[in-house]
């Protein structure tokens, strides 16, 4: 072992969020760290997370904030205790970029990229000194404990003091988070989850008529309402879009962990959409029992409510043709139309994955309790959290609880 701290030499395999923020950490204390990635160049999935926007965490209130991490709300709470969503935005500006709330509460970059805030990061990590080692795929452990990369140029091994891993999820494989390292791990007895997919769209088995019509098209200011296992009932305002198989889009993917769920304990889930919740119950069912003289009952609907397109389409293929010949039953499918789901979209479509290492197979500085040394971070935990800037706090903040552990490590075993 090496005599102190800063004469370590550490790993870092992973070049995103969680990966430099350890990369970081170490490297101001004096650390020798090299950063290893399997693609060409480091932070693919932050980049194009960032193309639409880059959200970089949010505003609300920390009691709300913490509950977005479910079951996990503890245990990311400890990481989030040094750097929660206001010390990663002073963070942000300490990179030279500013930041703006908008009006939903998201915190984004003044340019709404994440391309300068990545050049300006990474160009301060290589000031300090960490190097970075591309297209260098991990492969796991020699028996004599080297670690194993394939590289353009044939397999390779290097041996360093200590070990972060910080591979990501099973999303977006293109970008390199495949969850190949998962059986890795399981092989050396580490508790891990299998990943499914989070923050995720669902199959809804549509017609082949409604499919064709309206893949594509957005439903705008619905309201969502979702029981989940344990009967907590949740509404919510927002919007989706329907696609080709179902649904997807910022309302579904808030309730995506407990539609999943769901969908796991029982083969289906439903969901129940309000497709005008700025009007009463009442005013919709006076609206649709006006008379309509000889106009027919779409043209009612759309003159009456302005319900056409996507949403009238959604009446007819959710509820029965009874239905439409009883004016009550009508009106509340409009304030309460139930939309079964089938399955999760393919895990690759995935914005995120949940699943991964057991936190209890960590100890509080985020090292597996059974291989002293290795490090654990980011997305391939077993947490998840909606989107909305949460998983980029969290990931960042475990990155950092991660590196920290990683210095009091080395500190305790000097000599």
């Amino acid at each position: 072992m090496s005599s102190s701290p800063s004469c370590s030499r550490v790993a870092i395999i992973g070049g995103g969020p969680s990966g430099l923020m350890a990369a970081e950490v170490l490297s101001r204390a004096g650390v020798t760290v090299t950063v290893y990635d399997a693609m060409p160049s480091v932070g693919r999935k932050f980049l194009l997370a960032g193309v639409g926007g880059m959200n970089i965490t949010h505003s609300e209130a920390k009691a709300d904030f913490l509950g977005r991490y479910r079951e996990r709300e503890n245990e990311v709470a400890a990481w989030l205790q040094d750097f929660d969503a206001d010390i990663l935005r002073e963070w942000v500006h300490g990179l030279g970029v500013e930041t703006f709330v908008g009006s939903s509460g998201k915190v984004f970059p003044r340019e709404m990229k994440a391309a300068p805030l990545l050049r300006a990061w990474l160009t301060r990590l290589r000031e300090a000194g960490v190097q970075f080692r591309v297209r260098h795929r991990w492969l796991g452990w020699k028996d004599q404990g080297a670690l194993r990369f394939a590289t353009p140029d044939g397999e390779q091994e290097a041996r360093h003091d200590a070990v972060l891993l910080a591979v990501g999820g099973g999303s977006w494989k293109k970008l390199g988070s495949d969850g190949s390292w998962l059986p890795v791990l399981a092989e050396r007895g580490v508790a891990v989850r299998d990943l499914l997919p989070a923050n995720c769209g669902f199959d809804c088995n549509w017609s082949s008529h409604f499919a064709d019509k309206f893949a594509g098209e957005p439903l705008k200011s619905v309201l969502l309402e979702f029981t989940d296992l344990a009967g907590h009932t949740v509404r919510k305002t927002g919007e989706c879009v329907v696609t080709r198989h179902g649904v997807e889009g910022n309302l579904i993917y808030a309730f995506s962990a407990p539609i999943r769920d769901s969908l796991l304990a029982n083969g289906s889930a439903t969901v129940y959409l309000d497709l005008l919740p700025q009007k009463s119950a009442g005013q919709v069912a006076a609206e649709v029992k006006h008379p309509r003289g000889s106009r027919s009952l779409s043209s009612h609907l759309q003159s009456r409510l302005n319900l056409k397109g996507v949403r009238a389409g959604l009446l007819r293929e959710c509820l029965s043709k009874e239905a439409f010949n009883d004016m009550d039953q009508l009106a509340a499918g409009i304030k309460r139309l139930p939309l079964t789901m089938h399955a999760t979209r393919p895990i690759d479509e995935a914005i995120s994955t949940a699943g991964g290492v057991r936190l209890e197979a960590l100890d509080a500085g985020l090292m597996l309790k059974d291989m002293p040394g290795v490090f654990c971070a980011g997305e391939m935990l077993d947490w998840e959290a909606p989107t909305g800037g949460y998983l980029l706090t969290a990931c960042l903040a475990s990155g950092r609880a991660a590196g920290q552990g990683m210095l009091d490590w080395l500190a305790a075993t000097d000599g």
